[in-house]
């Protein structure tokens, strides 16, 4: 075949090492996952409502190296999901890329981001809710439905690069769940996975939607723009764990399920607010290594039930610029 100049050199092998994926293909490697089968099956029913998944969910999928002298590794359609109960889509009459979600209908999930992306709430600029796009009921089961969103990444991918970064990350993400609090829903899960951004304005020629570091076609590494220069825009993502509470109501709730299991508090018995200690406790971990804003950051971490909540985004932007430690 001929070289394709948009794709490195070691991207080609030798026909022997050729043959030998092929075999290997033939066999079951770089096949669909179980879980990715599920989103093959559903390729139609999500085309018939305008929304197009990448070449490897085609029903009559056939992977793009074979008769060739590519190393699959190089080859888009070889990318498998990370997340299987999230994929990414095209959406087709604008071209944009979407991120699409199947949730079951017994939950407030869908509710609860319907009410926050109605058009009121979305104009308020402190709202980091992803707009809901549409929800459509599945077809093979009627159980479930497909929420479409747009398509974000983890919001410390890449890595923070500068103080002020992280300054604009604790304002945006503690704004978001303020805005929430104001209005009376309890995300429940506010941990890292559950924060991501819109990063478009740090790769302007794209990147693809799984292999986050290389171009749409999987192959060619990118390099981002630093986002003290470019800045994003962060969103909660996420509300399959969350409540919604009627006027006049108690917001403190009872469970064990999240994601951040240090959270001390979890009970069945007795209710607690912990969103102070699920904010504090990451940003104080994982996510941000760097010994930047401790003061706001711990801030978060209520030490009693009847602690006021000072963690205002207001608070930790004015504690957290006068820290100016060395990154």
């Amino acid at each position: 075949m001929l070289d394709d100049p948009r794709l490195p050199s070691i991207a080609y092998v030798s026909l022997d090492q050729a043959q030998r994926y092929a075999e290997a293909t033939v066999k079951g490697s770089f096949g669909l996952a179980s879980a990715e089968k599920f989103w093959t099956d559903r390729y139609s029913h999500l085309r018939s409502h305008g929304y197009v998944l990448r070449a490897r969910y085609t029903p009559d999928w056939c992977p793009s190296w074979l008769g060739t002298n590519l190393d699959p590794t190089f080859c888009e359609d070889s990318t498998m999901l990370k997340r299987h109960k999230v994929i990414d889509a095209i959406r087709q009459h604008d071209g944009s890329l979407v991120a699409i979600k199947e949730t079951r209908n017994d939950t407030e999930e869908i509710g609860i981001a319907s009410f926050l992306s109605s058009s009121t709430l979305m104009a308020d600029p402190r709202n980091h809710l992803p707009p809901l796009l549409e929800v459509f009921r599945g077809t093979l089961d009627p159980q479930t439905s497909f929420m479409v969103m747009p398509y974000l990444r983890p919001f410390n991918d890449p890595e923070f690069g500068a103080v002020g970064e992280v300054v604009d990350f604790v304002r945006q993400s503690l704004q978001g769940l303020w805005f929430l609090h104001e209005q009376r829903v309890a995300h429940r899960d506010c941990a890292a996975m559950n924060i991501m951004m819109d990063a478009r304005a740090l790769y302007p020629s794209d990147h693809h939607p799984v292999r986050r570091g290389y171009s749409l076609n999987g192959a060619n590494p990118v390099t981002p723009l630093a986002r003290i220069d470019h800045p994003v825009r962060y969103y909660l993502i996420d509300f399959g764990m969350s409540t919604r509470f009627p006027p006049g109501t108690s917001s403190h709730v009872l469970g064990t399920a999240c994601r951040d299991k240090e959270v001390p508090e979890l009970s069945l018995d007795v209710p607690y607010a912990i969103r102070r200690f699920q904010g504090g406790h990451l940003r104080d971990g994982q996510p941000v290594r760097q010994r930047v804003c401790r003061e706001p950051l711990r801030a978060g971490v209520p030490t009693g039930p009847d602690r006021p909540d000072e963690a205002t985004p207001a608070r930790a932007a004015s504690v957290c610029g006068r820290s100016r430690p060395a990154l």
